[in-house]
């Protein structure tokens, strides 16, 4: 049989379906397997600290629909940290936890699969990001919502961008792939759309926002935040990182804006969703899959399948090495960028 304790932590940006996995993993755990769960506080920073909460039914009851994690989420990297992996593994050792359920994207995956396979830390991941950018999986819980929030956002803006006749540049998340500013622009209508793989001709952008205008329409413009221009690098709020050495974006909309309406004359406004993408209630696809992956996920605690990460392929959930999955980003094909580009200008 397979372990008797398991915890559970959640790492990286929130994201909703969170609460989704955690109930899926404690429910079945506990009422199939018989399994005592502990919860690990903010990420990988609870099992470095020792810092827990109780998991249990009573937990998880209610928390299907909330957005955001209940464990709380942080973006610690152990292996940033004096003594992480042996802090790490006395904590476990401490609350006699047999092995882990990490729920996160690229880089809380990344810790996962070095502490299996270099550590012998027993780890089963499950994969979770709005940017739906990790390989091996279709889908990653969290980016439907997010992609339902920008639409919304989108619909909103084209009856204030009629009515005032300017541009209206909207940036959404996508720090390396465009897929929320695809799906949102394509399903929103957008005039432009701009993403990280595809570096853009602002003199081109600013051609089809003429375009548009001489049709008498107001565009919109649809921008990823890691989109760059031919000639330009990436636009940054400032110049932090976090400890997986990421800096922050955004700011790109902003200057774009202001490109546009210097070279085109026409007045252009800029909304930057941010963490509105992320939070409130996750959409029924998202709770449905989410709470795949959290069954899925035990069931691999179950059968002692370590180093391995439950995703989404058609419609089944198999399982993957985490290092495979998390070896490289899943992006925008550029075929795929180029079917949806009749609807430019």
């Amino acid at each position: 049989m397979g372990a008797k304790k398991i915890g559970v932590l959640t790492g990286g940006g929130d994201c909703p379906g969170l609460n989704a996995v955690i109930r899926g993993i404690v429910r079945k755990g506990v009422q199939e397997y018989g399994y005592d769960f502990v919860g690990f506080r903010d990420g990988w920073r609870g099992p470095l600290e020792g810092d827990t909460v109780p998991l249990d039914i009573p937990a998880v009851r209610g928390i299907l629909p909330r957005g955001g994690t209940i464990l709380g989420s942080s973006r610690t990297n152990p292996f940033k940290a004096e003594n992480g992996v042996r802090r790490i593994k006395e904590n476990l050792a401490k609350y006699e936890v047999d092995s882990l359920i990490a729920i996160g994207g690229e880089d809380t995956l990344g810790v996962a699969a070095r502490l299996t396979d270099e550590y012998a830390v027993p780890v089963v991941g499950v994969p979770k990001t709005i940017d739906n950018d990790l390989s091996a999986t279709d889908y990653t819980f969290g980016f439907d919502t997010a992609v339902g929030i920008a639409t919304e956002a989108i619909d909103r803006l084209h009856t204030t961008a009629e009515s005032h006749m300017r541009v209206l540049v909207v940036e959404v998340m996508g720090r390396h792939a465009g897929w929320i500013a695809l799906h949102s622009g394509l399903a929103g209508g957008a005039n432009v759309i701009l993403i990280p793989e595809q570096r853009f001709d602002v003199d081109q952008v600013c051609a089809w926002v003429t375009s548009r205008f001489k049709a008498s329409y107001a565009p919109i413009v649809v921008v990823a935040e890691g989109a760059m221009p031919k000639d330009g690098e990436m636009v940054l709020k400032d110049g932090s990182q976090d400890s997986f050495g990421h800096v922050r974006l955004s700011g790109v909309g902003e200057w774009l804006a202001k490109e546009i309406e210097g070279r085109t004359g026409k007045e252009a406004r800029t909304t930057v969703l941010g963490h509105v993408q992320r939070g409130g209630t996750p959409s029924a696809f998202d709770r449905w899959l989410a709470t795949r992956f959290g069954l899925h996920a035990i069931d691999a605690v179950r059968d002692g399948d370590f180093g391995k990460m439950v995703a989404l392929q058609g419609t089944d959930v198999v399982r993957v090495p985490i290092a495979q999955a998390t070896a490289k980003l899943k992006t925008v094909d550029p075929a795929l960028y180029k079917e949806v580009g009749v609807f430019f200008g």
